[in-house]
């Protein structure tokens, strides 16, 4: 709870840094803070519900069952013109009144109860891999592929990842853990390469310098942002890249902000809240003696470790540019609301902890 409240207030703060300058032309510079913190109050009401709940009730069938049917119904509803809402070249979300909504927020961790429940079936032999575990990736795929048309590869893949993550935990073999792995890194390869733009995106990753005025140019400003940020950072707010330089700052690049006014001091000191957070809830997996709560825990921590790995390793330029949102820190409604019912779960889990 303390990492939890340590990255929220942090987010909060960097997020008005990152926001207020492009906010002016919706009004108020403080109009994405607004935004954020109805999803925070959103995101506490659920966790108010949550931890009055006894976290196995995720485990009875017609529960996770019922997330994954939502899940899937929502993300064709987003694939249909005229129904998602169609957003610089994604259709992402959905409208509902005054009320805009990312279903693939939900269906991450819809996989995630899926998952465990499945694997810590007492009739789920993981030994058996090709005929008991194999067949269950057919949840997280279809996800996979109905949250690839939007496009939106990174939250595709990491819907992927964490059920890889998942299976090892329940014990799975590690050579058939390489084979998913280089599955994976096959397909992963084949997507990145089916496309024109999508070869650009990837070339541009590699020298973002020399693309400077098209593909490279968002990890371009990235990595400047960086580097005038040095050790201690330019001061909260000062940073320059977000007068219109570096896209999306409060979103996918927000990591940037905190690199260019807080500095390499600052990044690490963010860094070592996740990793904080990280380690009590892989804690919390390993000391419940519940494998649906272990797996569960295990699977809500991966998703939020994983976010942040790929989120950081794309603004530093260790991974090709792709949308996906820093947790606790990134502005979006749909996100931080969910993520705060994703840690209530875990903090449910671990009142059973010894």
């Amino acid at each position: 709870m303390l990492c939890t409240a340590l990255l929220l207030i942090t987010g909060l703060i960097v997020l008005f840094a990152a926001s207020y300058y492009n906010a002016q032309d919706k009004g108020s510079a403080l109009s994405e803070v607004w935004s954020q913190l109805l999803g925070v109050a959103v995101g506490v009401c659920g966790m108010a519900v949550v931890l009055r709940l006894d976290y196995r009730l995720l485990k009875k069938p017609w529960v996770s069952g019922g997330l994954v049917g939502i899940s899937v119904v929502l993300l064709i509803l987003v694939a249909i013109p005229g129904i998602g809402r169609y957003v610089n070249g994604s259709r992402r979300w959905l409208v509902v009144g005054p009320i805009t909504f990312q279903p693939s927020e939900m269906a991450k961790y819809a996989a995630i109860v899926f998952m465990a429940r499945a694997l810590s079936s007492g009739t789920r032999d993981v030994r058996k891999f090709f005929t008991r575990v194999v067949p269950l990736f057919a949840v997280p795929g279809l996800m996979f592929l109905l949250i690839l048309m939007q496009p939106n590869l990174s939250t595709a893949g990491s819907i992927l990842i964490v059920s890889v993550i998942l299976v090892a935990m329940a014990g799975v073999r590690w050579r058939y853990l390489v084979m998913l792995g280089v599955g994976g890194a096959c397909l992963g390869t084949f997507y990145a390469l089916s496309e024109d733009y999508r070869r650009a995106r990837l070339m541009s990753f590699t020298h973002p310098f020399d693309f400077l005025t098209n593909e490279g140019y968002q990890l371009s400003q990235s990595l400047m942002a960086f580097g005038s940020g040095g050790w201690f950072g330019m001061g909260l707010g000062k940073g320059r890249q977000k007068y219109a330089f570096l896209p999306y700052p409060e979103s996918d690049f927000i990591f940037a902000v905190v690199g260019e006014d807080l500095g390499f001091v600052g990044c690490c000191g963010v860094l070592c809240l996740f990793c904080a957070f990280v380690f009590f809830g892989l804690r919390v997996a390993m000391r419940c003696r519940d494998r649906f709560g272990s797996l569960l825990a295990g699977g809500i921590t991966a998703m939020i470790g994983v976010q942040c790995v790929m989120n950081v390793m794309v603004v530093t330029g260790m991974m090709p540019t792709t949308g996906l949102p820093l947790p606790f820190f990134s502005s979006g409604g749909t996100s931080i609301a969910i993520v705060l019912c994703a840690v209530a779960v875990l903090l449910s889990i671990s009142r059973d902890v010894p």
